[in-house]
């Protein structure tokens, strides 16, 4: 069995580049073309000066916001949690297999993975092999490698269903990830029993 330290995972949130749109419309001499008559038709005067009104408020505005007259502050981004769901297999090269999804507090870690698309059940994913989230099957075993301190506490059909196993191991169907205001990050071993490697202390 391979031997693992956590310290070998992929940071949980990665840097992304971003890279330019160049769609047709977006920018370049097909957008630069007017879409003007050739004949110009001058607008009656009741439409210039609206125009002009219309103007002159946009730069009024605008010299207020460069003035600092206005404060304009940017949206915060929501919280939410980071995961790393590891693999019960390694990857040709010994590395472990590690999936990175981010998601609100508040909601099962049965459904956070499959809503994922992250392997929860292995060869119990067919129907009628599990219960579908009722606590009874025990077949959602997950193992908690860090972040246990934002999940809630064991409820009574884990502690029945898993009194011979680990005090790292849960069942996702019966585990809540922190509330709608938590943040932080959360590493999953998925299908522990089935596991081709072992963590480091």
């Amino acid at each position: 069995m391979t031997a693992l330290q956590l310290g070998n995972l992929p940071p949980l949130c990665p840097s992304t580049a971003t890279t330019p749109f160049n769609g047709a419309g977006s920018g370049g001499p097909s957008a630069r073309r007017s879409l003007a008559p050739k004949n110009q038709v001058s607008l009656p005067s009741g439409r210039a000066r609206a125009r002009a009104r219309a103007r002159t408020a946009a730069e009024t505005a605008t010299e207020k916001v460069t003035a600092g007259e206005q404060d304009v502050s940017t949206p915060e981004e929501p919280p939410s949690l980071d995961f790393a769901f590891v693999s019960s297999r390694l990857l040709p090269d010994g590395s472990p297999d590690v999936q990175i999804r981010s998601a609100c507090g508040g909601q099962k870690l049965r459904d956070i993975m499959l809503d994922g698309h992250i392997d929860l059940y292995g060869p119990y994913a067919r129907p009628l092999l599990n219960c579908g989230g009722g606590g009874t099957c025990g077949t959602c075993l997950v193992e908690v490698l860090e972040g246990k301190e934002v999940l809630s506490p064991r409820t009574e059909k884990e502690k029945e269903a898993l009194k011979k196993k680990p005090k790292t191991w849960r069942l996702a169907c019966q585990t809540v990830v922190g509330s709608g205001e938590s943040r932080g990050q959360v590493v999953i071993q998925q299908l522990p029993e089935w596991k081709a490697h072992e963590w480091k202390k």
